[in-house]
Formats: structure tokens, sequence, C-alpha cells
């Protein structure tokens, strides 16, 4: 009998994980999770590139546009939810299939992560505010005063993730660092992570492709549908905070394009470069048929 697998198709921004991911859930008649922080949200589905209506109808999908844009979500709870439904999802079949490239939340079912403290409506609000009051030089030099350790580790261009190392730290009275364990959870059941390897040019290539057709399907539009919630965190993102400066009057519209395209490109950077650190991982050669080189590596 097949061991309960879960299937993680997973790659950088713009390398087809979707379309693999589809082919694979109708091929073992499962059902899709999305593992990607934003497609979470509803209203925004070109800039975050959701599944597409016609792809949701062919297989069913969870944790894509179920929450508001004021709503917070975090990789702690996508772990909580997963590992609650997983057990409905394995009544179906041995198969799930898993799909997206944010690392935190591809981790987070796969490793686990530490047990932290739930932040408080008060801690959130006052350590952004206070972000947005005093700047990115003040967020550096508070986090290095209250945990020097994160500090020498943590990305110093990521203000995402200095606050909520600063938040988590406030709430538990005990420096972020001290919380982190690094081990990885024993999951009771198979995990089989595929990697869609484009070279790196190549890949550089279908991101401004990419960018373009989100331009041409309506981005800006949708855009400026949410231009009066541009404070939330679901739209402090690569997509809508270039065009919000292009409605703000601060660059143009090619611009604005550009500087998408430019700062997509940096964030699948930033994914290559976790990805290297999984020896798990299964590449797939994207010249090659996929889906052939998907079920080799499944059914090994």
């Amino acid at each position: 009998m097949p061991e309960r697998t879960l299937v993680v198709v997973t790659g950088p921004t713009g390398s087809g994980k979707t379309a693999l991911a589809i082919e694979l859930a109708r091929h073992f008649g499962c059902d899709i999770i999305s593992a990607d922080s934003r497609q979470v949200y509803r209203g925004i589905p070109i800039g975050t590139a959701a599944p597409t209506p016609g792809q949701l109808s062919a297989v069913k999908h969870h944790f894509v546009e179920m929450l508001e844009l004021d709503s917070y979500y975090s990789a702690a709870a996508f772990e909580s939810d997963v590992m609650a439904l997983l057990p409905e999802l394995w009544k179906k079949g041995d198969y799930v299939v898993m799909c997206g490239g944010s690392m935190m939340y591809v981790d987070a079912v796969c490793r686990g992560i530490d047990e932290l403290p739930t932040i408080s409506d008060e801690v959130r609000d006052a350590t952004l505010r206070q972000f947005q009051e005093l700047g990115i030089d003040w967020l550096r030099a508070e986090l290095q005063r209250v945990d020097p350790i994160y500090y020498e580790m943590v990305d110093k261009a990521n203000h995402k993730r200095m606050v909520h190392a600063l938040e988590i730290t406030r709430q538990a009275g005990v420096p972020y660092s001290s919380l982190r364990t690094g081990r990885s959870k024993e999951r009771g059941f198979r995990i089989v992570k595929l990697l869609i390897d484009y070279p790196r040019e190549q890949l550089f290539s279908r991101i401004n492709r990419r960018v373009e057709a989100m331009m041409e399907d309506g981005l800006e539009e949708e855009a400026r549908s949410v231009y009066g919630l541009r404070h939330l965190n679901s739209l402090n993102t690569v997509g809508y905070k270039e065009l919000f400066q292009y409605f703000d009057g601060s660059m143009d519209l090619a611009t604005a394009v550009a500087r998408i395209q430019k700062n997509t490109r940096v964030y699948a950077k930033k994914q290559l470069t976790w990805f290297k650190r999984d020896d798990s991982m299964v590449r797939l050669d994207p010249s090659r048929p996929l889906m052939a080189q998907a079920l080799a590596a499944i059914c090994k």
C-alpha cells in the first residue's frame, strides 16, 4: 500500500509551479494546498498570480483567497491549519500536493516551526507604528539592543523579518533568538520536494514577461481598487508597492513596471538562495518533460 505522501511543488516566482501541481493533483486524484503567503487574501488575484477560475475548478485548492486584506496570518498559523486539514485530505487518498514559493510556509509544514507566542494587537500595532514613524535605522538599532544574537544573522534589509522578531521579543519578554530551536518536527508522512530549476537568465526573462502579462490582465486596475488600503501588511508586497508609488505621483508608469520586474527578480534571487540550503529537494530540469521527472521522483 502506498505511503501517505505530501508532494511539494516549489521553485522561484514565475517558474510554472501551478501548472505542474495541477497536473500532479489530477494524476493522483488529490487536492492542492497553496503555500503562498499572499494568495490567502481575497481581491488581489492578478498581483499574487493566484490560480485562475479554470484552474480552481479543475482541482480543489485550499488556502486561496480565504481571508480579507486586513486579516493577520502567519507561517505558524499556516502550519497549524495545514496539519489540522491533512487528516481529512488523507481520507481521499494517499497523496496531497502542496504548491508555493513562500519559503517560510513550505518550511513550516515540512520542518515545523518553533512554538512562539501569539502577538497581541497592541504589540503588533505599537511596533508597526514605531517602525513607520522612526524608520528602518531605528528598527535595526532596537533589534540589536534587545536581541543582538538574532540581529547578527537577520537580513538587515528585510524590515518585515526584523519587525516580526521585535514583536515576538516584546510579547514573550525574552529575545526571539532564545525561542528558536532549529529542530525539525517529526511528521507522520513522507515528503517529496520538487523544485522547478530554471537557469537564472531564463528565469529572469520569464519574470519580465509575466509582469508584462499581469499589466495586460489588469494589475493596474486591481491595484487601484485596493489603493485606499495601502497601509495594510497584505499589500506591502511587490507589484502593489510600486504601483502605489505611481498613483502617488512619485514615478511614472513605465518606471513602476520596470521596478516591479526588478524587485520580482530580487525576490527570486532570495528564493534561490533559500532553496540552495535544502539538499532534500529534487531539482527538475524544465528543458525536459516535468511530469515524467516528477513522477519518477515521487514513485522512487
